[in-house]
């Protein structure tokens, strides 16, 4: 396990081309993304993280999902909404490789230019995603649904973390929406509410239980799967 020697060295090098999508950069990658919508139709947004316990957008049907090549990681820095940029916290992307289990919602097309400049805002303020549109499967049938990915090229891509060093950096981390503990908290408890069990991100609350088990009560979050 990294020491918080090295962890630190791991900050600084990640914070030192970190910046913000200015409002020029922020609307040109939403326009790309896009350009083949019909306006007035709907559209798919899949959820992974805590889109699903906290989308802030209207939808018309939520369905749960299923999206190959991808699994949900613990591999994005935040330095601003769940740490700082000398204390950075660790927030969910999909990083390649595996598949997700998330949720799936159709926005109607009278709302979509409303959501997608909010949705911009919310999740490409770094530019640390890619925005795919990617085949989802779902009880109902296949939607190709928005999906936000993992830019493995951008320095805000933490990689190589065990579940140990993930706990240990969101433990430290709070930022302007409050403490990493409680986004990595709640996300579990609502993947939990949802049936699914992400074994990784479990591994991790484990971790973090048995170092702030106090941390648990304010977040109303059990222990993990198949802990006394």
């Amino acid at each position: 396990m990294k020491s918080p020697d090295s962890l630190a060295s791991l900050f600084s090098a990640s914070a030192s081309a970190f910046r913000l999508y200015t409002e020029e950069e922020l609307i040109a990658s939403r326009d790309a993304a896009m350009h083949a919508w019909q306006p007035g139709s709907d559209i798919w947004v899949f959820g992974y993280g805590s889109l699903i316990w906290r989308p802030e957008f209207d939808y018309e049907e939520k369905r749960e999902a299923l999206l190959r090549g991808y699994h949900r990681s613990l591999c994005l820095w935040s330095r601003i909404n769940r740490g700082t940029p000398e204390r950075p916290g660790l927030v969910l992307g999909l990083d390649a490789g595996g598949a997700c289990k998330g949720v799936a919602y159709r926005v109607a097309g009278k709302e979509v230019p409303e959501t997608m400049d909010a949705l911009w805002r919310r999740e490409m303020a770094s530019g640390a995603y890619l925005p795919r549109w990617l085949n989802c499967a779902t009880q109902k049938g296949r939607v190709q649904a928005l999906v936000f990915v993992m830019d493995r090229s951008k320095p805000a891509y933490a990689q190589g973390l065990t579940a140990q060093q993930q706990a240990h950096i969101v433990l430290d981390a709070h930022g302007k929406y409050g403490p990493c503990t409680e986004y990595v908290l709640e996300t579990v408890h609502a993947l939990r509410a949802a049936g699914i069990c992400d074994q990784k991100l479990e591994s991790v609350v484990g971790a973090l239980h048995a170092s702030r088990p106090a941390e648990y009560t304010k977040a109303s979050v059990a222990p993990p799967f198949g802990t006394p």
